[in-house]
């Protein structure tokens, strides 16, 4: 006979290295598993249809619907799998879908693992505070000039940098301008003081990589292994990728400089379980069994709002109210908890972390519009039966 009130309160489990991860009824939790059947049909019956031919799809969007004037894709892409899903309930499997191991294209929840090598940077104390001004530490023309050298790695994280140049044939005013209406008074904008005006832009992230290159002088990915991946028991099949032209010369040693997102290809491919092990993380404040893998604070400061945008972090996304805006919507899921924070990606990626619920749910290719929908019916779901 199970002890349902041992399984309930027990501390949250961790799976460990190649370990067949331990899945439980979800009604060993009180969680109505005929409900968590229908979230399933709902995913899957809803899959993204947008981003059923990847490469093509994110090529039209930013060509011809967002009038990038520069767009090329110039990193490695593949092909995206069928849905898949896992929600995880105090770290076990209480349900799934889909081929979990399957390593696919995260896209732009790609920038949610590139803002905790910050962390680590600031762990370590490479870099002392977040509120330095980039230029303090890396000496580069990139961060030259009145505006420019004024930006601190809050700035960067937070997307509200304004800086303005160019890295790997990507300019800044280039990226979405159909957002403005005249190229040329973009080009010569004024520019606003860092830190009051958020602008998500991808040219303005590959930028925070660079200089996180510059300040480990090694491979990201190999940091990101040694420090995050290995120590949460990840699997050895995720990529971490650049552009064919995003090459950096660090003490005579050409290391690739990776990007944080699909944008242009490249980003972070992973499967659905090393995803979930990454949300689990998160979930315990940075800390793995016995190991304080990414410090508290890190993921303290990293999922708290921001000043000028309140619905983004770190490189996280928030449930909180805002009145701003991202490509004409708000972004906020009504009905749902304001204390849940995820990572988000074209075509439906997502990594929600709901550290009231001790619930982390990973999904991939779900119609980003019906997002707020299978949250709700999440939520739903976890109502004691």
């Amino acid at each position: 006979m199970i002890d349902y009130e041992f399984i309930v309160e027990k501390e949250n489990y961790f799976p460990g290295f190649e370990e067949k991860w331990i899945r439980l009824n979800s009604e060993e939790f009180f969680i109505n598993n005929n409900k968590l059947d229908e979230i399933v049909n709902f995913a899957i019956t809803n899959e993204d249809e947008k981003s059923k031919n990847l490469k093509e799809s994110i090529s039209h969007w930013f060509k011809n619907v967002r009038n990038e004037p520069f767009h090329q894709i110039k990193g490695p892409f593949e092909e995206r799998g069928k849905p898949s899903g896992l929600i995880l309930k105090n770290g076990y499997i209480i349900k799934e879908w889909g081929d979990v191991k399957r390593v696919d294209m995260i896209c732009s929840a790609t920038k949610s693992f590139l803002s905790t090598l910050l962390g680590v940077a600031i762990d370590e104390g490479r870099i002392k505070s977040i509120k330095d001004k980039v230029s303090d530490y890396i000496k580069d023309e990139k961060f030259h000039g009145k505006h420019n050298s004024q930006i601190t790695w809050e700035h960067l994280v937070t997307q509200t940098s304004d800086w303005y140049g160019e890295i790997w044939g990507g300019y800044d005013w280039a990226e979405r301008p159909s957002e403005y209406t005249k190229i040329n008074e973009l080009r010569n904008r004024k520019l606003n003081t860092p830190g009051t005006v958020f602008k998500y832009n991808n040219v303005r992230v590959n930028l925070l990589a660079y200089a996180l290159l510059l300040i480990f002088k090694k491979s990201l990915p190999e940091v990101f292994k040694e420090k995050i991946m290995k120590p949460i028991g990840a699997s050895n099949t995720w990529k971490w990728f650049g552009y064919n032209d995003s090459w950096v010369d660090i003490n005579g040693k050409k290391i690739q400089s990776i990007t944080g997102g699909a944008h242009w290809g490249g980003g972070l491919f992973i499967s659905t379980e090393d995803a979930a092990r990454y949300g689990l993380l998160f979930l315990n404040e940075g800390k793995w069994n016995d190991t304080q893998v990414i410090s508290k604070n890190w993921v303290k400061e990293a999922t708290t709002p921001s000043c000028v945008n309140k619905s983004y972090g770190y490189m996280w996304w928030l449930n909180t109210k805002t009145n701003i805006p991202i490509n004409g919507k708000l972004r906020h899921w009504e009905g749902i908890d304001e204390d849940i924070f995820y990572a988000s990606g074209f075509g439906g990626n997502l990594i929600v972390v709901d550290k009231k619920n001790d619930i982390v749910i990973v999904t991939r290719w779900l119609n980003p519009q019906k997002n707020a929908e299978f949250m709700r019916k999440v939520i739903e779901a976890l109502k004691p039966i």
